[in-house]
């Protein structure tokens, strides 16, 4: 099982920071990623992660703002938010196993339940 925390309610230019943890196995054994679903629309890939976090990606709209990290002793991965926008208001998901190419995410099995985000003045 996979559950998300961390989300909030946080002005323009603020920071949250997500974290993603699993009871049952060990994230070390996975690649993680994080996805949202803005009201309305489509849910999209944001971050995902290797095994060991050597290999990342992003989606172009929140690279430099947003930082994906594990830790496997800690069973953890997190989503450092800064600078957020109202554009990146939704619930964030993560998943299990991510893999990324030009077409985006795919492979995922396992899913959070997703906490909110919610940016606005």
């Amino acid at each position: 099982q996979l559950v998300e925390s961390g989300g909030g309610l946080v002005q323009p230019g603020g920071s949250l920071r997500l974290s993603c943890a699993a009871s049952g196995f060990s994230l070390d054994s996975y690649s993680i990623g994080w996805f949202r679903q803005a009201p309305g629309k489509e849910r999209e890939g944001v971050s995902c992660i290797s095994r060991s976090g050597e290999s990342i990606d992003y989606l172009d709209s929140v690279k430099g703002r947003f930082t994906i990290s594990r830790d496997n002793a800690k069973n953890t991965v997190y989503l450092q938010m800064n600078n957020l926008k109202p554009e990146d208001t939704g619930v964030y998901y993560c998943a299990a196993p991510c893999a990324w190419s030009l077409l985006g995410y795919y492979g995922m099995e396992h899913w959070g339940k997703g906490t909110p985000v919610t940016v606005s003045l």
